[in-house]
This record gives C-alpha cells, sequence and structure tokens, in this order.
C-alpha cells in the first residue's frame, strides 16, 4: 500500500462510530482514497452519520499523528478488509473490521492456527499445559493465536516463540500500547518473530469493552480454540463461546472438581466441547480441515513443498525416536495407515499428528489416503 492510500485508511479508521457505513463505503469504492474522494455527499450517501462526516472532514491532529508515527516502521502495516493480505478467516467474524494494525509480517495471520486461551491467574499446572500444547502445536506446523492476557496467554505465546514457532497477539488496545504493561517485551519479540493485530488506533488504551471484541478475532483466526483453565467468569468461555457459533473447534482441558479454575472447562464439556488430555487430540480432530487447505495454504504460504523436499528428516525431528521410526518407515511408495502404525508400533493418533504434522512441513504428501515422502 502507498502512503496516500495508507494515509487515507487512516482517515476512515479514524472517523469512528459503526463499522458498517465505513465498510460500504469502502467495499463500493474499492479503496479508501477513493472513499475519502467522494466528499460528504458520498459519505452521506453511503449511510455515514454527521459525526462520521464531520470525523473524516477534519481528522483530530493528535490522533492523527500518532497513527502517521506509527506507520513510519517499515515493520508496521494498516491492512483494510478487502486487501488480498487480510486474513480472509476475519471476514467471517462478527462485524469484522474495518482495517487491522499488524505488527510484523502480516502473512502469518494466515497460518493455520489454534487458540489456547484461559485463566489469568492459572495455576503452576495449568502454566505447564498450556506450555506443553503450544509447544506441540508449533511442532506440528501450527500457527499459536492468543490474547496477549496475563496467565495462559502468555504463557502460550512465549512457549511458541521459545520452540522456534509462530505466536499471533490479538490485543484490546492500540498497537503501540501493551496490556498490561509488563507484557511490554513479549509484545515486541512477538512483532519481531510472529505477528502482533489490533484493530485500535494507536494510543488507544486498554478499555473493558475491547477485550471481548478482542477474542471474537482470536477465535475466528484459529481452527480451535482449547481452554486450558477457566473459571466460571472467564472471558476464555466468551472465545469458545464465538469459536462454536463460528462452527470452529472447541476443546477444554478437565481439571479438579476441587479447582474452580476448572469449573468453566467442566461447563464447556458439559455443553459439548471436546474434552482433551493431550495435544496430540486436538491434531486429530483438526486434521480432516487441515488436509483440505493444506494445497491452498501451501500456495499462499510458499511453504518448502514448492522446494526440493530435504533428503532427511528435520533438525526439530532429528532427536525424537518415533520420528525418526516414522520417517524410516516411509518412503516414496505410498503407505497405509494401519501398515504404518504397525511398522512403527505407536498408536493411530500419535501417528496421525506425526504424519500431519510432517505434510505442514511439506516432507509427506497424502495420495487417496496413502502415504509417501514427497516425491
Amino acid at each position: 500500500m502507498t502512503k496516500q492510500a495508507e494515509e487515507a485508511l487512516l482517515r476512515l479508521v479514524m472517523a469512528g462510530g459503526a463499522l458498517a457505513q465505513r465498510r460500504a463505503l469502502l467495499q463500493s469504492q474499492g479503496d479508501a482514497g477513493a472513499a475519502i474522494s467522494l466528499g460528504v455527499a458520498g459519505w452521506r450517501a453511503h449511510g455515514c452519520t454527521p459525526e462520521q462526516c464531520a470525523a473524516l472532514e477534519r481528522p483530530d491532529t493528535r490522533t492523527w499523528a500518532a497513527g502517521l508515527r506509527w506507520l513510519l516502521d517499515d515493520n508496521h502495516h494498516l491492512l483494510a478488509f478487502n486487501d488480498p493480505a487480510f486474513p480472509p478467516s476475519l471476514l467471517d467474524v462478527p462485524n469484522p473490521p474495518l482495517a487491522l494494525f499488524v505488527a510484523g509480517d502480516p502473512s502469518l495471520a494466515w497460518r493455520p492456527s489454534v487458540a489456547l486461551v484461559g485463566s489469568r491467574s492459572p495455576t503452576p499446572g495449568g502454566r505447564a499445559l498450556a506450555t506443553r500444547f503450544a509447544g506441540c502445536f508449533v511442532e506440528a506446523g501450527l500457527a499459536v493465536t492468543s490474547g496477549l492476557a496475563a496467565g495462559i496467554d502468555a504463557a502460550a505465546h512465549l512457549a511458541a516463540l521459545e520452540a522456534g514457532g509462530c505466536t499471533v497477539a490479538v490485543i484490546g488496545t492500540g498497537p503501540d500500547r501493551a496490556y498490561p504493561d509488563s507484557h511490554a517485551r513479549l509484545q515486541a519479540r512477538i512483532a519481531t518473530e510472529g505477528v502482533v493485530l489490533s484493530e485500535y488506533l494507536p494510543g488507544t488504551p486498554a478499555r473493558p469493552g475491547h477485550f471481548p471484541a478482542r477474542n471474537r478475532l482470536v477465535a475466528g483466526l484459529a481452527l480451535a480454540t482449547v481452554v486450558v483453565e477457566a473459571a466460571q467468569r472467564s472471558g476464555a468461555l466468551i472465545t469458545a463461546r464465538l469459536a462454536a457459533e463460528a462452527g470452529r473447534e472447541v476443546c477444554a482441558l478437565p481439571g479438579s472438581v476441587l479447582n474452580p479454575r476448572a469449573s468453566g472447562c467442566h461447563r464447556l464439556i458439559r455443553e459439548g466441547a471436546a474434552l482433551v488430555e493431550r495435544p496430540e487430540e486436538v491434531l486429530e480432530l483438526l486434521a480432516p480441515a487441515l488436509r483440505q487447505q493444506l494445497p491452498g495454504l501451501q500456495s499462499r504460504l510458499a511453504t518448502p513443498t514448492e522446494q526440493a523436499p530435504p533428503a532427511l528428516l528435520p533438525a526439530r525431528w532429528a532427536d525424537d525416536p518415533d520420528y525418526q521410526c516414522l520417517w524410516r518407515a516411509l518412503d516414496h511408495n505410498p503407505s497405509g495407515m494401519d501398515s504404518l502404525i504397525t511398522r512403527c508400533g505407536l498408536t493411530a493418533p500419535q501417528v496421525s499428528s506425526m504424519l500431519l504434522a510432517m505434510e505442514l512441513a511439506g516432507i509427506v504428501v497424502c495420495v487417496h489416503g496413502r502415504y509417501c515422502r514427497t516425491p
């Protein structure tokens, strides 16, 4: 996007008020520059309120300056909802954003991901589970999405980074703010190694109403939402409900009946969420959807299947005896799942999740339900 186009889109975001009118205005004109050039009569014709028209004519100078300052960084982007780089999964969420402020590589928000959410004050066991699940998901080639809140969210983001994977943080403040303040360093690291998304203008502080709105984006980005620990009144339950309404998988980890932070998870399970104890169970649930999406995702994200495949097992699995065994069991002649299970002595869920990870890495292909190394 040119500097002029970004500035026009910034004006449109700054107009505030209901999103529907501004989305219609932008959609009808194709780009923000053309939308701004319509003038008051054109804005009114698209349903913009008098307040929105006034803001479009005379943008607030302080907010304008803050937005322009933030956009000066080459790692910062402003994406309209009709931009080809905008994550398509967010177009289906309730009241889609007009635009996203993006710190980091926008293409990372396209990666298939799992949302890990939960209590802001987890037990040590809950934190350890979030770390374990996040590490397994990135090892399988998935991104980990969360809301950068204290507790489970932060543990999931950090574990994904420490495992060398991708993490997506959706925040409820402007992209130049961190909430809580203690997460400023983690947020900066995610912007460098992953991606941070916000629908709020630079300078926007944390407000209570922003966090349920943020949760709809977390749920919309992910193929599944996994709730690690949550009390009965928890924002994580909002994310889970929104994920279910969007047709995504919802999973919950059970806990002790004596742990109040497990009561929300138990409620989700009673209402139909999948009870999961291991990350491999989540991968097994997602396998059909991921395999259906894989060709398009590989094309969009330029995954290693477009290059010569490695002759050896990738380094991240080189010391794992189970992956080594499965890799040796595979060759360029397709093998059925039952045959691979027999050769490796592993369970069906283990082999299924490992094959999915190898598919996402581009070193294995599935041909009519049979698996072989990438030719």
